[in-house]
């Protein structure tokens, strides 16, 4: 397809982008000699009429669109070959890489260069939203922004690209309820179809995040919708806090303004939650668990599980074959009986040290509901976990930096039918414990532990 010219005047040169029914295409624009982007959109068999709605709006929308940081509209017009037909749309070119090349490139970006960005974004949706309607882009993301070479002491020139997703808020209200976006940079709100000018700094934050850690949002660890990624992260604490409440999943918590957004990235509320002793919940009347806590050390003592599902199973299982089996006229009841004669065959021995085993292994389980105890001791630089069954004791040791714990979290096993919510230790997005495999925890007992142990973490993180 190369050298063939569109509308008698754009010469292409090579594709930049293909989706289904679409192709993005850099052309000359054989009357100005300036490099231009064509997109097009073809009328095949599997055509939705939905797509041609969003190109002519994106069409509409650069047309009304006049900003150094946003392509230019320059030409709408229709094709009809003998292979294809459809619709193409000119835009202007910019030489420029974008942020997703550069970081698979290997550039990192420190925090004065995120700030820089984050800045030269939000200026554009600042223009964007406060059109009239609101314009809405929808589809911020890496491979979006585009970013020249650095020069002197600026990050580059930034350009916001791609307005095929834009949404404006009649257009809105209007009661069609599109889904569009790139998962990973879409907040909760735009699966339902509905989008806000907050929508928008989610994707943005989304989008930074990438930066900072070089890793796709979805390869992060999530605590309650949010993404977790201070751990992956080498910036500032400020910047980490005001991305945090720029990805907030609730559109109540988030920045509601890409001019709030810019009025507080220099000064952002903390995001760590500071926990004093006397908000802690009470602990549970009722509860066996014992708790110890010093500066240094967190030590948590947990009581038998007791005889759950799986423990009677087994034990039911277990207790024919330890009690003897009639049929074979041995059972414990004639066990001394029978070692006191002297003729006694191989099969009756066999016989014998099973049922023995059996017996042993039965009053261990027995044991294991009654006196199982599971001792918990964490420090800055490590957490073990130590068995205790009467004079018995086995332990398993993590040596890590506790700062690692990225939270401490509640939740259901949705892969379990009636599953009881777990309480688990993360960290870099890894369950650690799960504290339900010690001890039966109440709702009470749950809540309780885990914001002891947060608590806890963040006086010993200070």
């Amino acid at each position: 397809m190369n050298n063939e010219v569109l509308n008698n005047r754009y010469q292409i040169q090579s594709e930049l982008g293909k989706q289904t029914g679409r192709r993005t295409l850099l052309a000359l624009d054989l009357k100005s000699n300036l490099q231009v982007v064509v997109k097009l959109l073809y009328l095949g068999k599997d055509f939705d009429w939905q797509e041609l709605k969003l190109f002519q709006r994106e069409a509409e929308t650069l047309k009304s669109l006049s900003h150094p940081a946003i392509p230019q509209y320059l030409d709408y017009f229709e094709f009809d070959t003998p292979n294809d037909k459809g619709f193409g749309l000119v835009q202007t070119y910019v030489a420029a890489k974008s942020l997703e090349q550069h970081v698979e490139a290997g550039r990192r970006f420190s925090t004065k260069e995120v700030k820089e960005l984050a800045h030269a974004i939000l200026e554009i949706l600042n223009y964007l939203h406060t059109q009239q309607p609101p314009i809405i882009h929808r589809d911020i993301k890496p491979s979006n922004i585009l970013l020249t070479n650095r020069s002197g002491n600026s990050v580059g020139q930034v350009y916001l690209v791609d307005f095929g997703s834009v949404q404006n808020i009649v257009a809105q209200e209007g009661g069609t309820i599109t889904v569009v976006g790139t998962y990973g940079y879409m907040p909760p709100e735009q699966f339902g179809g509905r989008t806000k000018p907050a929508s928008d700094l989610y994707s943005l934050g989304a989008t930074l995040i990438f930066l900072v850690t070089g890793m796709h949002p979805t390869e992060l660890p999530q605590q309650d919708l949010q993404i977790q990624f201070r751990q992956f992260a080498d910036i500032t604490p400020e910047l980490a806090d005001w991305l945090e409440w720029m990805t907030e999943p609730s559109l109540d918590q988030r920045y509601s303004s890409a001019h709030l957004a810019l009025e507080a990235i220099d000064n952002p509320a903390p995001r760590t939650k500071a926990i004093i002793k006397e908000q802690l919940p009470d602990k549970p009347s009722s509860t066996e668990i014992v708790l110890n806590k010093t500066d240094e050390k967190l030590e948590i003592i947990m009581p038998p599980k007791g005889f759950g599902a799986g423990l009677i199973a087994l034990i039911s299982l277990v207790t024919p074959f330890s009690i003897g089996i009639h049929s074979q006229e041995i059972n414990i009841f004639n066990i001394f009986a029978l070692l006191r004669q002297t003729d006694i065959s191989v099969g009756n021995v066999l016989y014998l040290l099973f049922q023995i085993s059996a017996l042993g292994y039965l009053i261990y389980l027995i044991a294991w509901g009654f006196f199982k105890k599971t001792q918990i001791v964490m420090t800055a630089k490590s957490i073990t976990v130590i068995h205790k069954l009467l004079c018995f004791k086995w332990r398993r040791k993590y040596s890590l930096d506790t700062s690692t714990i990225s939270h401490v979290n509640i939740t259901l096993n949705l892969k379990q039918i009636k599953s009881k919510p777990e309480l688990l230790l993360i960290a870099s997005g890894i369950t650690l414990l799960n504290f339900n495999n010690y001890s039966n925890l109440t709702e009470s007992e749950r809540e309780w532990l885990a914001q002891e142990i947060e608590y806890w973490l963040t006086k010993s993180a200070e």
